[in-house]
């Protein structure tokens, strides 16, 4: 009998290189000219939450970007990101919370589901919990639905691990 091969899909931040960016944006903001006396902060509330304030709108759009530039350069997908709307506070300044999405939501992977079946290749798929397992007896039939997944384009970051 042949063994199994499989692999998990898994949507799992690095937290690491997510306060490695919040450090880096952080310096930068303290280094550049038009940050100058102004509030403009990054902060991380527990770990899956960031914080966001500034002086003004205008002020509050240029850190967003200077986080984003650091995170894509720790290769960081963005889709791992979900903002808040503005709320504007007492002092005139304006704050954002930023939630830190992990996990596969039940709805989305239902839709993975569907996609790997509707491929009509020989594998198996199974929902667990926040990843979903997937097996087949061809190596060649998972690299046909890793390839698959990754050109469906899902509005969340997809790993897959634990290939064997």
């Amino acid at each position: 009998m042949a063994q199994d091969n499989s692999f998990d899909i898994v949507s799992k931040p690095n937290f690491q290189e997510i306060d490695n960016a919040i450090q880096m944006a952080m310096k930068e903001i303290a280094n550049r000219f038009d940050f100058k006396g102004s509030i403009s902060q990054i902060e991380k509330e527990g770990t899956d939450k960031i914080r966001l304030v500034s002086d003004d709108e205008f002020k509050l759009k240029n850190v967003i970007n200077i986080l984003n530039e650091k995170l894509a350069k720790r290769q960081v997908p963005l889709k791992f990101f979900e903002y808040a709307k503005l709320e504007t506070s007492l002092g005139g300044g304006v704050k954002q919370l930023v939630t830190i999405k992990q996990g596969i939501p039940q709805e989305q992977a239902k839709e993975i589901n569907k996609l790997i079946k509707a491929s009509g290749l020989k594998v198996q798929s199974q929902i667990q919990g926040d990843q979903i397992r997937v097996s087949a007896k061809k190596i060649d039939d998972l690299q046909t639905i890793i390839a698959q997944i990754k050109t469906a384009n899902f509005p969340l970051a997809l790993q897959f691990v634990n290939y064997r």
